[in-house]
């Protein structure tokens, strides 16, 4: 049996024709997802990047325990089990961040695996004296002016050189079976930096400085540089899109579709300006953010190309994965919160769960039940009490170490996870200093109130409901599920439950 998962980073649902976007152009995802089941109320878990992935290859939410941060001693993940069962695990990756501080242990549990250098901040091109910078709206970093020194053409480009690789990989293969080939491009994930014949596909006509590259804060730029950055981000979307559709041109000559689970997926989306934010992290958990595209062709499929409505996660993936396999459920010894997907693909069950969780750690927590979402904000100033839980005392580029502890003593260490006996350290979130303030989970102006919105009336949540009896209903719907997930008991004393 062969699976193959595809995963674009910060893809926005609402930019895909697949989901009735009438202007971006993604034709390969159309092609996938004639073959495909069409999941229209999926959602993400934990965000961003790092704690994505660690839901997708673990099956449980971790955003109520720690913030971005390694595969832990105590997971068993994906690759780990497949492995045991004799089944092969190979990673192609432009995903940079596997291979920085607090990405640790992802790629080194598949068999083999390959990285392609260059995206944005990442350490690669070596120059003594930082290069000067263009003048330029939003952000920009010294390493990325350096990498894209090396982009001389399309192919140059890091996604296009990951989707190549996985393409060769199985030509190469193409006699072999019983392995997972897990994709992954860090496209269209900013900077938004793309070959100008795609950006003339959208008659972009901006005049002013450069501008791919959205700073983390609220909207501040103009609406022309908006329309402009936005068309950046669809043009490399469809640049992702084109290789793409090279890997299924060859899954086409291979007669692959019949004998080959394939996935395509997101980690999470970005906002361009909705409620007046740009990027991600930093505001209440939007749709634009949380409600993710999910395409899934199953071999044998009777009903190829339908949507199905069914609420689904990210978390979800890994037993799906596991039960396509044949690998039983209780082979995990951790406790999933995922749900295996085969039996709404295969029509046997019309719901595999009746809510879905999803947050950033230290900020509201999110519960929807498909129809109504309801932010659930801290009930104190001071954001207390909070703890994360780690044995791997990493995050986004560094150490919890002394410089980023405000006191290492308030770090202590036990058995305090329900859910494992591994010891883990319990750090205090207000001892802790983060390197980006973008990462941070300190209470802020952004997060600070409960919200609730009608789904179906009021998708672009624009208008928040003032209504005492849903509210109790979401809160009951809120308690049940943080019971489920596990939640550390002072998540429920943080959000006044």
């Amino acid at each position: 049996m062969k699976a193959i998962v595809l995963l674009a980073d910060s893809v926005n649902r609402r930019h895909l024709s697949i989901y009735g976007n009438p202007w971006v152009k993604t034709p390969s995802l159309e092609r996938l997802g004639r073959r495909s089941t069409v999941f229209t109320r999926h959602f993400a878990g934990s965000a961003p990047c790092m704690p994505a992935r660690r839901d997708m290859m673990t099956g449980r939410l971790n955003f109520l325990e720690r913030n971005w941060g390694p595969i832990e001693p105590f997971d068993h993940a994906l690759p780990q089990l497949l492995r045991a069962r004799g089944l092969f695990t190979h990673l192609v990756t432009d995903h940079y961040h596997y291979l920085e501080i607090g990405g640790e242990n992802y790629c080194q549990l598949f068999d083999t695996w390959e990285c392609f250098r260059g995206q944005e901040s990442d350490p690669w091109v070596s120059r003594v004296t930082p290069p000067p910078l263009p003048e330029h709206l939003g952000q920009l970093n010294p390493h990325y002016v350096l990498n894209r020194e090396r982009f001389r053409g399309e192919e140059d480009f890091p996604s296009p050189r990951t989707l190549r690789a996985a393409t060769e990989w199985l030509a190469e293969n193409r006699e072999a079976d019983d392995y997972l080939l897990w994709v992954e491009v860090f496209d269209p994930h900013e900077p938004f930096d793309v070959p100008e014949e795609y950006l003339r596909l959208y008659g972009d006509d901006f005049a002013g400085p450069l501008y791919f590259w959205p700073a983390y804060a609220p909207t501040d730029v103009s609406q022309e540089a908006l329309r402009h950055v936005e068309r950046r981000y669809a043009a490399l979307l469809t640049m992702t899109d084109q290789w793409l559709g090279r890997l299924f041109d060859l899954l086409d000559e291979q007669g692959r579709w019949d004998d080959t689970l394939v996935v395509f997926t997101t980690d999470h989306g970005f906002m361009f300006g909705e409620h007046g934010f740009m990027a991600k992290n930093y505001m209440p958990a939007y749709n634009e953010v949380f409600h993710i595209p999910l395409l899934v062709h199953l071999p044998g499929q009777e009903t190829p190309g339908e949507p199905l409505a069914a609420l689904t996660q990210s978390v979800d993936l890994f037993p799906t994965l596991l039960d396509y396999f044949g690998v039983p459920l209780s082979a995990c010894r951790n406790r999933l919160h995922g749900r295996s997907l085969l039996p709404l693909l295969s029509g046997q069950s019309r719901a595999v769960r009746d809510v879905a969780l999803y947050g950033y750690f230290g900020r509201n927590v999110n519960v929807t039940d498909g129809c109504y979402t309801y932010f659930r904000a801290a009930a104190r100033p001071d954001n207390s009490p909070l703890f994360l839980y780690t044995a791997m005392p990493t995050t986004f580029l560094h150490y919890f170490d002394v410089e980023h502890l405000r006191d290492v003593r308030d770090i202590e260490m036990g058995r305090y996870l329900s859910w494992t006996d591994f010891p883990v350290f319990r750090i205090p979130a207000a001892s802790i200093r983060m390197k980006d303030a973008n990462q941070s989970f300190d209470r802020n102006q952004y997060v600070n109130r409960h919200l609730l919105f009608d789904l179906e009336t009021d998708y672009a949540q624009e208008h928040p409901l003032e209504n005492p009896a849903l509210e109790r209903r979401m809160l009951d719907l809120l308690r049940e599920a943080l019971g489920a997930h596990d939640a550390p008991p002072e998540q429920y004393v943080r959000l006044g439950l």
